[in-house]
């Protein structure tokens, strides 16, 4: 039967180190048993030390990207990276409007472990005006939250009510991970679901500089999941689970992301 296999799609920028960005994604859709495709948004030069260069794709290279994976597969989930700027954030806005990809996870990526920006001032507020509205589950981590909601996050109360926030925005469901807060043994996410249901998920803090692509491998995990056609409380905990990074490189290094997960079946 054609296109029986779970497809997910990630749309997002490259990086030549292979620890982020759609590097991270298609081998995390893959290890959780689900085919990717991909969107290329933008291409840089970047290894566990950081990102030395980028480069916007061309608007029209974009929109042939959608039409064609679009006109072929059958995408059954889809998330977003590294964007870049309002052209490509307006360009990625208008194509996941244009065709049915599935539920959309946006990951929204503004700054790389080693610093550098991956997404200008100016679309900031296009992905929070026009992307996130658009959004299954948007994942951002607390300085993240931070920038799409204006509000200070200081304590567990803040998260939620920038959780709160973002879901006015239109997001269904938020996932505000914590890995930035200042608590120094634990690691607290917060899910605020579609139904106004909430939860914790607390964990140790790992001591480790090994995180490079954290929030884009989680996000990937949850896409593939939902592709698979769990749902959303289950990809999380499944995504939620990811934590083992590598010895790569001298700088930040990845995630294992061929990490198995116990008891795992990969259904």
């Amino acid at each position: 039967m054609i296109n029986d296999y779970p497809q997910a799609l990630t749309i997002a920028g490259t990086d030549s180190g292979g620890g982020a960005g759609i590097p991270a994604d298609v081998k995390t859709m893959q290890m959780r048993g689900v085919y990717s495709a991909m969107v290329v948004v933008a291409v840089t030069a970047q290894n566990t030390l950081g990102v030395q260069d980028a480069l916007p794709m061309p608007e029209k290279l974009i929109d042939e990207q959608f039409a064609s994976i679009a006109g072929d597969l059958k995408i059954r989930a889809c998330k977003t990276g590294m964007l870049a700027d309002p052209i490509r954030v307006r360009s990625v806005v208008r194509n996941l409007k244009k065709y049915d990809l599935g539920p959309l996870i946006v990951d929204p990526v503004m700054v790389a472990k080693g610093g550098a920006k991956l997404l200008s001032d100016d679309a900031i507020s296009i992905v929070r005006d026009e992307l996130i509205p658009l959004a299954s589950l948007v994942t951002p981590n607390i300085p993240e939250a931070y920038e799409l909601t204006g509000m200070a996050i200081k304590n567990k109360n803040d998260i939620k009510k920038a959780a709160r926030e973002l879901q006015k925005r239109g997001a269904k469901n938020i996932l505000i991970k914590g890995g930035h807060a200042e608590s120094s043994d634990k690691a607290d996410a917060y899910i605020l679901f579609e139904d106004g249901n909430d939860m914790w998920l607390t964990a140790p803090r790992v001591n480790t500089k090994n995180t490079h692509g954290t929030g884009d491998t989680i996000s990937a995990c949850i896409t593939a999941e939902i592709a698979k056609g769990h749902s959303m409380e289950q990809a999380i905990m499944i995504g939620k689970t990811i934590s083992k990074g590598i010895n790569v490189g001298h700088g930040h290094g990845p995630l294992n992301h061929w990490v198995k997960i116990e008891g795992d079946d990969l259904k």
